[in-house]
């Protein structure tokens, strides 16, 4: 090979290594752009479902946004927002205030001792029940319009309750009291009264309510979700200083115990209702 043609070689060697380091060098460049793109694409995808999360997260829930509805009052109810319950004999002079939440446990334990006790009074016209409902075990604070996040089944009962009392006073009792029974009524820490089923499944053992579509389709639908929060409110505005259940005012007086407590056995009720009435 001539020397000419040996650095003629050379120098198409050089060229073929410089175009050769351009493509490489380009390659490079498209490929660091490519990752660029996808990390750009992967930030926005994540901050995108962030901010998702986030407008999800700050939607209010059910049971917030049912502050803002019109309240549909139950038949059988009178007041603002149809949050007084009076239930008893027009002929019965006095009225005992009834303090219960549907979760509360002593409430259920009242219910199972003394609550035939209070059907028979009422029977005998010794006085009127006047209901308050409150819903404090769901950690709700309607006197501040806050509702809790420690459950919905005292809310959701309350709005059942509220559909029974639509039926009729007999039926609000009898499923109330049924609520209350050892059989169904649930533990503190078991928020079984959120299942609509389940609320239903126990109006089946009350003969007013047993397979009453109204009813059912009120539960359903929350018909007396509104309602149920408007009672609410009315316990933790109360004028008898009541923030437990179960609290017992008769005529103003409340009732309770030399300890402290609520009545919880028949002779504490009678000797405590007694006491008032002649006082």
């Amino acid at each position: 090979m001539s020397k000419r043609n040996s650095q003629a070689a050379k120098s198409a060697a050089r060229e073929r290594l410089r175009v050769e380091r351009e493509r490489e060098a380009k390659r490079g460049k498209v490929k660091r752009q490519i990752v660029v793109a996808c990390s750009v694409v992967g930030v926005l995808a994540a901050a995108g479902g962030i901010g998702y999360a986030v407008v999800q997260s700050n939607k209010p829930g059910h049971w917030e946004a049912v502050q803002d509805e019109k309240v549909v009052a139950p038949a059988n109810t009178t007041g603002t927002d149809g949050t007084t319950v009076v239930i008893g004999k027009d002929s019965a002079k006095n009225t005992l205030k009834v303090y219960e939440d549907p979760r509360c446990p002593v409430c259920a334990s009242f219910e199972q001792t003394v609550g035939s006790t209070v059907e028979k009074d009422l029977d005998d016209g010794k006085y009127k029940i006047q209901f308050i409902g409150g819903t404090f075990l769901d950690g709700d604070q309607l006197g501040d319009g806050k509702v809790g996040s420690n459950g919905e089944g005292s809310k959701n009962a309350m709005s059942a309750l509220g559909a029974a009392l639509n039926v009729s006073d007999e039926a609000f009792l009898q499923y109330k009291t049924a609520l209350y029974s050892a059989k169904w009524h649930p533990e503190e820490s078991d928020d079984k009264f959120k299942d609509d089923d389940y609320l239903i499944e126990i109006a089946d053992t009350v003969d007013a309510l047993k397979n009453n579509t109204e009813f059912q389709n009120a539960v359903k639908n929350g018909t007396y979700d509104a309602w149920a929060l408007a009672m609410s409110k009315t316990f933790d505005t109360n004028e008898d200083d009541v923030n437990g259940t179960p609290s017992f005012v008769l005529d103003g007086k409340t009732l309770t115990t030399d300890q402290g407590n609520p009545p919880l056995t028949v002779e504490e009720f009678n000797t405590l209702v007694d006491g008032a009435l002649k006082a």
